[in-house]
């Protein structure tokens, strides 16, 4: 929390002086902002809030926003990019994951071995390499693409500790190159928004889920498993990323002035106050499950080095597929590679 206050303050002030230093005036558009998890998730408590409340003060009110959480506004998550796209909401959070294929550069990201743990890290690096992924946003304005923590494994009975353990787990899977990723290591993946985990583990309709401590915490998903695992290291089974997206009209519909003020509270600011709150939020959420009574553990070095062959099919196919449409998959995984390292250091 300190990290993103102190940075709220330079943005304001910053902000402030693109845009007036004269008295509040008067409001002059409203925008909604609509995403699909409760009004207590870090999303909104962390990110969501803060920027809202930095681009009104920054603006004097002229800039006001209504925040609709839990899919308020109507509709699925999955619709979430085509309503932003749309106008029916002005501005979205949601997982590029959730719409296939319309984000295949972003998807990137997503592969198992290019994020290693750490948010802020791979964070940093997709802000580098947004000009790569810029023909992703035709449709939109994006605002933050961002990663969690990563995805650890939070079985819902018994435990594993190596490959062959995966065989035949019915895992719920966070975006198709995690299904890719489960079919490589024997399993079998489900599709699932992430709200619907929790009933899923209770009526033992998937064995385990794939996402990061943070997530678990309001999932209260320690209450439901017996054990969490990640890789040696504390790297993941890969990770999600998320997009912050605005309408492109609601955009241009502002002077020249407020869109300064809503790109200096967006952008590289945003994800590294994001990157640093998921970072900080992993050991709670390894604290909870352990206060439940849950095993947390890293598999060991060697039988972590036994995903890397799995790992690499699943690298491997997305290379092919992008190959396809037109993008150079190998030269875009060894960017976001040589990207994320840079940060890791």
């Amino acid at each position: 929390m300190p990290l993103f206050k102190s940075l709220r303050v330079k943005i304001v002030g910053a902000a402030l002086g693109i845009c007036m230093s004269s008295a509040a005036v008067a409001q002059e558009f409203t925008f909604s902002v609509h995403h699909f998890l409760s009004p207590k998730a870090i999303t909104q408590t962390r990110l969501i809030e803060p920027w809202v409340a930095a681009i009104e003060e920054a603006s004097g009110g002229r800039i006001a926003f209504e925040v609709f959480p839990s899919m308020s506004l109507g509709g699925k998550p999955s619709e979430l990019y085509g309503q932003v796209r749309d106008g029916v909401a002005d501005v979205v959070w949601t997982l590029p994951g959730y719409t296939p294929g319309v984000f295949p550069r972003v998807e990137v990201f997503e592969l198992p071995n290019v994020h290693g743990g750490d948010a802020l890290a791979t964070n940093r690096a997709i802000q580098d390499m947004m000009p790569d992924l810029a023909a992703d946003f035709d449709d939109i304005y994006p605002l933050l693409v961002h990663v969690h923590a990563g995805n650890a494994l939070h079985l819902a009975s018994g435990n594993v500790t190596e490959l062959q353990d995966f065989e035949g787990l019915k895992i719920r899977s966070p975006s198709r190159t995690g299904a890719w990723m489960l079919e490589a290591l024997g399993a079998e993946p489900v599709g699932m928004p992430v709200p619907a985990l929790p009933q899923a583990l209770a009526k033992k309709t998937v064995d385990a889920g794939l996402v990061p401590f943070e997530v678990a915490i309001p999932l209260k998903l320690a209450d439901l498993t017996t054990a969490s695992v990640e890789l040696d290291g504390g790297a993941r089974f890969g990770t999600s990323t998320f997009l912050f997206a605005m309408n492109k009209n609601s955009y241009a519909s502002l002077p020249a002035d407020l869109q300064a003020i809503v790109d200096e509270v967006s952008g590289r600011v945003l994800s590294e106050a994001m990157g640093a709150a998921w970072n900080e939020m992993e050991p709670l959420g390894k604290e909870r499950a352990r206060a439940a009574g849950a095993a947390v553990s890293a598999l060991s070095a060697e039988n972590t080095a036994a995903f890397d062959g799995p790992f690499q099919q699943v690298a491997d196919r997305w290379v092919s597929e992008v190959n396809s449409i037109g993008i150079d998959g190998a030269e875009l995984l060894k960017r976001a590679r040589e990207a994320v390292a840079k940060h890791s250091k």
